[in-house]
């Protein structure tokens, strides 16, 4: 699979993008909080994989969705980037008129809206590090050199920026049992993830 992708095999672009696609929108949710965003970060994530998929180490075994976690990752900073200066050009522009809005009507019908508010407000406190490596390590699941290759950092920093995640987040969110295997210690997904809605969405 990654010889194919190396070589621009177009079968095998459509099977990363089958295999992955809801995981990399997942991941942008969970790093931006806006379903729009979310669906831009899958395409420009793709599309960033095309362009850089004569990077693909086809000599290392395992599956490519790292790699494809931490295009992601930068593409949602990019994403960031970009809606802060939108923001900031709309906020030098004059108020229009005060209209009714709809948004609150229709996300009234979400069950668990109050429990996305404080998870939101839980991850805001995080640093842009900080909320990467949590959103790889529990919420995508990758293991610490996992994490590290798609941050293409060393799995020391992984460590140390989940741990000062943990500490930032202690008493907002409940601890579990970590997952076999995983070697590190989890979030409870009930209450850190709120964004198992993006499944019933």
């Amino acid at each position: 699979m990654r010889v194919r992708v190396r070589d621009g095999d177009p079968d095998a672009f459509r099977q990363l993008f089958d295999e992955h696609a809801r995981t990399v929108y997942n991941h942008g949710y969970r790093l931006t909080g806006d379903w729009s965003a979310a669906e831009d970060i899958v395409s420009l994530t793709f599309l960033e994989a095309w362009r850089l998929r004569g990077r693909v180490d086809a000599g290392v075994d395992g599956s490519l969705r790292p790699w494809l976690l931490g295009i992601a990752t930068n593409v949602a900073r990019n994403v960031r980037r970009a809606a802060r200066r939108y923001d900031a050009a709309l906020a030098r522009l004059p108020r229009p008129r005060s209209l009714p809005d709809f948004a609150e009507e229709v996300s009234a019908g979400l069950d668990d809206r109050e429990r996305i508010t404080r998870v939101r407000a839980a991850l805001a406190v995080l640093r842009t590090p900080e909320r990467e490596v949590l959103a790889l390590c529990v919420f995508a699941g990758l293991d610490y050199a996992e994490a590290a290759r798609a941050l293409d950092v060393p799995v020391g920093t992984v460590r140390s920026r989940l741990s000062r995640a943990r500490r930032r987040l202690d008493g907002l969110v409940t601890p579990v049992e970590p997952a076999a295997g995983a070697g590190q210690e989890l979030t409870d997904r009930t209450t850190a993830v709120p964004f198992a809605q993006e499944d019933a969405r």
